[in-house]
């Protein structure tokens, strides 16, 4: 991993992955790295979160370690567990090899039990191992307050302690993502210690160059057409669930596919489903779709 000098580089080590960062967002990415802070990122679902900590681990050339959270999800879940399995196997194996031994050492069959070879990593343990890494903690709002105290004891030490193997600290933190599409509110003693960014649908300029980018074979007017008609989508209040820039990708790169070159109202009206993925929204979109496409 080389240090990045300024935000400048970044954006630019960004863009040549595909991603195009703000200046803001370049700013604070600089920062928490140089820093080596975590870094917080809200917005809603589409705006690139969780493709900006995949573009950062591309640019610096690290791996990228992804901790997906859910309802429910337990510290060992996202640090480590033992292979029970193989546990019982290896303690099978002893018992045939030593049936006939008396004096067996209890404690040491024990102990060989815990063994590193018996150690299930989860991607948080990993991140601290095999650190210099990008560890991206996607979606951490969807975790309860015991999962946020727990990963906030590790950020803020960078290692942790296994009872049979001892305290594993990080040579060098890890690069750390955390992402939020704000279904709660992260509690505040894990915002202070991560920057925070929001991050915004972009603007009609800067989207039509995410999609030239992503896929140069686009025309700049089907380009055009498709970021219009997506932005006029985000306007209106009524959809439960506005299109991200993932949908206005798969939305062009679905034309492109049926070898459309512009956009038209029968094809829009066939290909809604590669950019809205609710019924009640297409419906709501396919009644006024003349005024989507027209402006």
């Amino acid at each position: 991993m080389e240090d990045i000098a300024s935000a400048a580089e970044l954006a630019q080590r960004l863009a040549g992955t595909g991603y195009l960062a703000d200046d803001g967002l370049a700013t604070i990415g600089f920062i928490a790295l140089a820093m080596h802070r975590p870094l917080l990122l809200e917005g809603e679902p589409g705006t690139g979160k969780t493709a900006l900590a995949e573009a950062l681990a591309e640019s610096l050339d690290l791996p990228l370690i992804r901790l997906q959270c859910y309802e429910g999800i337990e510290a060992s879940q996202a640090l480590y567990d033992w292979d029970f399995p193989r546990q019982i196997l290896h303690l099978r194996t002893i018992e045939a090899t030593r049936a006939a031994e008396e004096g067996v050492d209890v404690e040491e069959v024990e102990k060989s039990l815990f063994d590193e070879r018996f150690l299930l990593a989860r991607p948080v343990l990993r991140a601290l191992r095999e650190s210099p890494a990008v560890l991206l903690v996607d979606e951490i709002d969807r975790a309860d307050d015991e999962f946020e105290a727990f990963l906030l004891e590790v950020l803020s030490t960078y290692q942790v302690s296994i009872p049979e193997l001892g305290t594993i600290t990080a040579t060098r933190p890890p690069v750390v993502v955390l992402t939020s599409n704000r279904t709660r509110e992260v509690h505040d003693a894990l915002k202070r210690r991560c920057l925070y960014h929001w991050i915004d649908h972009p603007g009609m300029a800067r989207e039509v160059e995410i999609v030239r980018r992503r896929l140069p074979q686009v025309s700049q007017r089907l380009a055009e057409q498709v970021v219009a008609a997506v932005q006029r989508m985000r306007a209106n209040a009524d959809l439960l669930k506005p299109p991200g820039v993932a949908e206005t990708l798969d939305w062009t790169e679905a034309l492109l596919a049926l070898g459309r070159d512009s956009l038209d109202l029968e094809t829009a009206a066939a290909t809604l489903g590669a950019v809205l993925k609710y019924r009640e929204d297409a419906d709501r979109v396919r009644a006024s779709l003349d005024t989507v496409l027209a402006g």
